[in-house]
């Protein structure tokens, strides 16, 4: 039985709550803002905060859709797209990307953004970000649920195949400076996001068992 000190519910019958705890639970979490373009040169900027890095070699990404979106279309159908990175002088620029625009019209010039070509993919990235990851698609995932039964949620995960750094976020010593790219990220509730800084920064070496 549920401890009295403790919230219990059950998802599949509501979370009776002002809004769903889940996103503000697992949180704060990097956002994919994802850049894509179809087949017919039209681009597409989008943000997702499902998104996350899965493996380390090769570097893959990826980010969850609900629903079969424009960004999921276009990686499908070309099969590249460009991460690129929020940091808070950017913040609202990428929210004005999550409008729900007309088909064909482009983000880039919706929130006033530059796109850039990048080196490899045909995707153009966003000139302002600090960071973009150029990819490939290498699974685009239909999820299910505990029962086995397709839901409408898009998992699609990416090689990361050539990366482009400001480089004044590296330090001389050749290290990527995290908190200096002031980097965005989201939290729970409908408009929720939060920044770090070194302030907050703490560091925990990786145990040594002796045999």
């Amino acid at each position: 039985m549920p401890n009295d000190d403790r919230y219990f519910y059950q998802p599949s019958q509501g979370h009776g709550l002002a809004h769903n705890p889940l996103n503000a639970i697992i949180s704060p979490r990097p956002i994919g803002w994802i850049a894509s373009k179809n087949s017919q040169g039209q681009r597409n900027l989008a943000p997702y905060s499902f998104f996350n890095c899965f493996n380390y070699t090769p570097p893959i990404i990826g980010f969850a859709s609900t629903g079969w979106k424009d960004s999921v279309a276009n990686i499908v159908e070309t099969g590249e797209f460009v991460w690129n990175l929020t940091t808070r002088e950017l913040a609202e620029k990428m929210n004005q990307t999550s409008a729900e625009l007309p088909s064909g019209e482009d983000e880039f010039v919706f929130a006033g953004l530059t796109p850039a070509p990048s080196q490899i993919v045909a995707v153009d990235r966003v000139a302002e970000s600090p960071v973009n990851f150029e990819c490939k698609l290498s699974q685009c995932i239909q999820l299910n649920d505990a029962q086995g039964n397709k839901i409408d949620t898009w998992l699609v995960l990416g090689e990361v195949i050539a990366v482009h750094i400001a480089k004044h976020l590296i330090s001389p010593e050749g290290i990527y400076q995290t908190a200096l790219a002031q980097p965005v990220l989201r939290a729970g509730g409908p408009s929720a996001y939060y920044g770090i800084s070194e302030d907050h920064r703490f560091d925990l070496n990786r145990p040594i068992i002796s045999k």
